[in-house]
């Protein structure tokens, strides 16, 4: 993995834009103050995709039994 670039608090504010850009595209940057690492700018995760319910409507089955117990359950969790 690639080592994130480091800036000094003075470039951090002199050249936000362009380390906010860098970050956009991936990049780690860490900020640090008399060169010691304090702070460090990393892109978010992108935002899922959601699509609408029922979106799978038709392609799952759930079989008519789906809701009885076999026996030998139902007897191990004190049921019958």
């Amino acid at each position: 993995m690639e080592e994130a670039r480091q800036y000094n608090v003075h470039e951090a504010k002199t050249h936000f834009s362009r380390i906010l850009e860098q970050v956009a595209t991936g990049e780690e940057v860490v900020i640090s103050k008399a060169g010691e690492p304090v702070a460090k700018v990393v892109p978010l995760r992108p935002k899922v995709k959601r699509t609408g319910r029922g979106s799978l409507k038709g392609q799952i089955h759930i079989p008519e039994d789906f809701d009885e117990l076999p026996d030998d359950i139902a007897d191990a969790f004190g049921m019958r």
